[in-house]
């Protein structure tokens, strides 16, 4: 079994936040995946379904972002799953807006939601950073992190997030280079050979043909001699 953790803050004045990235993504894999309907449980938001084959949980702790550990702690203990049974979104405030990178252990970087989870569940768990720009200097964090996606940025998170759960199987089977190689295809698709117009083409040739037929006309009213003699002067 998989457990599948999307970390954000509850309730619908956050739901626009960057904070909230993992919160989006993984309610977009409930949906292209079909999974359950939400369940109440483990200080969480549950919902069960299966991806390739497996049986997956996924989870929005509802402790708020500091005390996430808390929730995802409780829900593995219950299922007895080990932190290499956890993959957790979250906001990456060191990585360009909407880029991808998924790293297993390390540190918490300063975000307190993975500070939560390493004191509970201890740091090697999967991670998939979803970049949210850094504001610049560490005085705007907060407000950088509590604050909305504008619209334009919204739609390209959502983009994000539908072809996150596009090619989510991977990631379950620990591919995570494939998933990230899928996942670069998806949203940046190789531009195919544009084949040339055929009307274009017919009228190249015919412009074509029309300035030979010109050209005939004159080298004939000109007379031989004369158009040879303009010929070398023009060599």
């Amino acid at each position: 079994m998989l457990l599948i953790v999307g970390l954000g803050n509850p309730g619908s004045k956050y739901e626009r936040n960057r904070h909230n990235i993992g919160f989006m993504a993984v309610d977009a894999i409930v949906r292209r995946h079909n999974f359950s309907e939400a369940q109440k449980k483990f200080q969480s938001i549950l919902h069960e379904g299966r991806l390739g084959g497996d049986k997956v949980l996924i989870i929005k702790p509802q402790t708020y972002m500091n005390e996430s550990g808390r929730a995802v702690g409780e829900a593995m203990r219950f299922y007895k799953l080990t932190s290499a049974d956890v993959v957790v979104f979250y906001d990456e405030l060191d990585l360009s807006f909407a880029k991808v990178k998924v790293k297993v252990g390390g540190g918490h970087a300063g975000h307190n939601g993975i500070r939560s989870l390493i004191n509970h569940i201890g740091a090697d768990f999967k991670r998939v950073r979803m970049g949210i720009d850094h504001p610049g200097s560490k005085a705007k964090v907060h407000s950088h992190v509590l604050g909305d996606f504008n619209s334009e940025q919204l739609s390209t998170v959502e983009r994000l997030n539908d072809a996150i759960a596009d090619g989510i199987a991977p990631l379950c089977m620990g591919d995570d280079a494939k998933f990230l190689s899928d996942l670069a295809m998806k949203l940046n698709p190789p531009r195919k050979n544009s084949k040339p117009d055929p009307e274009k083409m017919k009228a190249s040739q015919a412009q074509k043909l029309s300035g030979l037929r010109e050209r005939d006309k004159k080298l004939s009213a000109e007379g031989p001699m004369a158009a040879a003699l303009k010929a070398l002067k023009k060599d």
